[in-house]
């Protein structure tokens, strides 16, 4: 059995950050051996072990930290380590040079974004979360034969929906509060979406700007905090919309796909990539907040048309983001880097 180490150095809340904990319980569930290593943070901490997966906690600092790769170089060594999979660009950076371990460890990073790869530069090969990422990676100069695609995966258990208090239409929208985002588009979208709700779940440094914003609608613009349970607020919505400029996944798409929502984004990079428009979803032009009134008052008009793209958006889920096909696949590169690079 391949014997993996599992790195996360990334923020408190975040989607690489929720696909990090999902990935590494679901491996651990599947007979991979394995050790995680994080950025000590309480809450995480406690998430994982109720899951059965007991993490070693890091500084992961900066430059001046020489403390995390020496510990990290124990950790291969005394778990005879055969892969090392290093979570975006913190992670990957602090690996310690191989030379200095016994175990050689396959250094494997993982990209869900155009990151810089200085920071990769002790890996044996790169996973990206989507085609373009690595067609990206491909063109940075990293040969191809090192790259391969491993998607994401969401949980799809069902769940009881979040109330909606009296809402008629309720339009979600999840993730941090920053301009990549491009809440202030929804905001400026709900103008011309009458008898709607938008609801936004998350938190960042433009909270203050956006609620500012957003004031002048009431409560049809809802802030809701960051939430745990993104899951149902997924099943009590009508509509899931994905506005951001900058998405190099869109891992809330897939999210809703396997809770048999329809989709609205704009067509950023990830969006762009995963929907097919007007089969599995529709997409409109980044910043054109009148587009996406559009497309929002389709989808909430025409009840048949939102069930046809919902039911072509959950079997896209089923047919290449379950769980099952998502970690049979890094199952199987796992076994095949610890061979390759040995």
């Amino acid at each position: 059995m391949t014997r993996l180490v599992s790195l996360m150095a990334g923020a408190k809340v975040g989607g690489a950050e929720a696909f990090f904990e999902r990935l590494v319980v679901a491996l651990q569930a599947n007979g991979v051996e394995q050790r995680v290593a994080i950025r000590a943070d309480k809450d995480r901490e406690a998430r994982l072990r109720t899951k059965g997966v007991d993490p070693v906690t890091l500084s992961f600092g900066g430059v001046f930290d020489l403390a995390t790769p020496w510990r990290l170089k124990s950790l291969f060594d005394d778990f005879d380590a055969q892969v090392a999979l290093a979570f975006m660009s913190r992670a990957a950076a602090k690996l310690p040079p191989k030379a200095l371990t016994r175990s050689r460890p396959a250094y494997v990073g993982r990209l869900g974004g155009y990151y810089d790869l200085k920071y990769y530069r002790r890996c044996d090969h790169l996973i990206g979360n989507t085609r373009d990422i690595c067609d990206w990676i491909v063109k940075q100069g990293w040969p191809e034969a090192r790259v391969d695609y491993l998607p994401n995966f969401v949980d799809a258990t069902p769940v009881a929906p979040a109330s909606r208090e009296g809402a008629d239409k309720v339009i979600l929208a999840l993730g941090r509060l920053h301009t990549n985002k491009a809440f202030d588009v929804a905001i400026a979208a709900m103008e011309n979406v009458p008898g709607a709700q938008l609801w936004i779940a998350g938190a960042g440094p433009l909270d203050g700007e956006l609620k500012t914003q957003a004031a002048k609608f009431g409560d049809r613009v809802r802030f809701l905090g960051w939430r745990a349970d993104s899951a149902a607020l997924i099943a009590a919505c009508d509509v899931l919309v994905c506005p951001s400029r900058h998405e190099p996944l869109g891992n809330v798409v897939i999210e809703a796909w396997a809770r048999g929502k329809p989709v609205v984004a704009a067509a950023s990079q990830g969006p762009r990539a995963l929907i097919r428009d007007g089969k599995d979803g529709l997409l409109v032009p980044i910043d054109d907040a009148i587009s996406l009134s559009q497309a929002l008052n389709r989808v909430l008009a025409e009840p048949a048309f939102a069930a046809d793209i919902a039911a072509s958006g959950k079997a896209r889920h089923a047919a290449e983001f379950g769980e099952a096909q998502v970690i049979g696949a890094y199952k199987d590169f796992i076994a095949r880097a610890a061979k390759e690079y040995a």
